[in-house]
């Protein structure tokens, strides 16, 4: 967990920039990170980090576009070194804030905030330690938004139950009943939804949460966001039928148990969503959702001890990279070695 000696120093690293750029992870969590800390200090421009696992060094032509004086990296638990080298090399200093247990973090000249680290490890999402940093009661919304979109229910959901009792019902107890059963687990969806479309769009959508006073305002039909949400939403639920029909053509009535193996293709990568919700249905499953993209093959895994199984399948696979949380993991491979990496998670599932 990250102590209050910590979260002191993450302010005073805040309080210092003048112009801070943030990059950050491309879900609910990281989105609601920058919007807590970029509303709470007025000011810094938000960057979502589309390249998959890490942020990769093309994000670093940024460093030169926006000309920060501070760097600040949040929710994600790979940075490729070329990207850290040039921002040393422009003598920027760099913040990076995240909660995945990872050995590639210790870099020096890098100020690094990961609650995985320490004697006391916790994995709260990083929207949880950027509201204790921003501490603006009034943005408490976000931070729930964040939370439940990364799976945790923080504790001062029942804050948020007094002043929104519509959003969020009270018989709710874990984060996944929030968000599927709940209007603020709708707004969770939109924003994740959202974050799917060109940039010029993202960052109009930043525009405006960056502004927006009451999680209400989202869920306004007429504005664009939730326009978009329908439109992404529509072909969600479609890839949602394929995976239940695929399920029923399943001959495998043991593999059918224990393991729901799903890929496809087109313009939305909609894995980690997909495997979220096949996790809150099918709690006892080890969900495997692969989307297909050129030759590559981008994969969210979720499911018990689900990390030990994904790094034992992407052994020996060249150039395949993995990771996350105990329960919770992605993994990128060849395409060509797709087939491959499906026939070790079968293997593993029954072992």
């Amino acid at each position: 967990m990250l102590d209050n000696k910590q979260l002191d120093e993450i302010k005073e690293h805040l309080d210092k920039a003048q112009n801070p750029i943030f990059f950050f992870d491309n879900d609910a969590d990281g989105l609601c990170s920058f919007l807590l800390l970029a509303r709470a200090y007025g000011k810094g421009k938000g960057v979502a980090i589309k390249s998959f696992p890490s942020l990769d060094k093309s994000y670093a032509r940024k460093l030169y576009e926006l000309k920060p004086d501070y760097v600040f990296i949040l929710d994600k638990p790979v940075v490729a070194r070329d990207f850290f080298e040039e921002a040393i090399n422009l003598n920027l200093p760099v913040v990076w804030i995240d909660h995945h247990e990872v050995d590639n973090n210790n870099i020096e000249g890098i100020y690094c905030y990961n609650s995985m680290k320490g004697e006391k490890k916790s994995s709260e999402p990083v929207t949880y330690w950027c509201y204790q940093v921003a501490g603006k009661k009034e943005d408490l919304w976000l931070a729930l938004i964040g939370c439940i979109g990364d799976n945790f229910l923080p504790e001062f959901v029942n804050e948020f139950k007094k002043e929104y009792p519509e959003l969020l019902g009270s018989e709710i107890k874990t984060a996944f009943q929030a968000l599927y059963k709940t209007e603020i687990g709708k707004i969770t969806r939109i924003l994740n939804f959202g974050l799917k479309d060109r940039t010029s769009n993202v960052i109009k959508m930043i525009k405006f949460l960056l502004k927006v006073s009451s999680p209400k305002e989202i869920l306004d039909e007429d504005t664009k966001i939730f326009s978009r949400f329908k439109q992404v939403d529509k072909k969600y639920q479609k890839l949602l039928e394929k995976v239940f029909l695929s399920q029923k053509e399943t001959k495998d009535s043991k593999l059918k148990e224990k393991l729901i193996y799903f890929q496809y293709g087109g313009s939305l990568s909609l894995s980690g969503d997909i495997a979220n919700e096949l996790n809150y249905r099918f709690p006892d499953k080890i969900i495997v959702v692969a989307y297909i993209s050129g030759d590559k093959a981008n994969i969210s895994l979720r499911g018990k001890n689900v990390k030990e199984i994904t790094l034992k399948a992407i052994s020996g696979l060249q150039n395949a990279t993995g990771g996350g949380h105990k329960d919770a993991t992605g993994a990128k491979v060849s395409l060509e070695d797709l087939a491959e990496f499906k026939e070790k998670i079968e293997s593993l599932v029954f072992k």
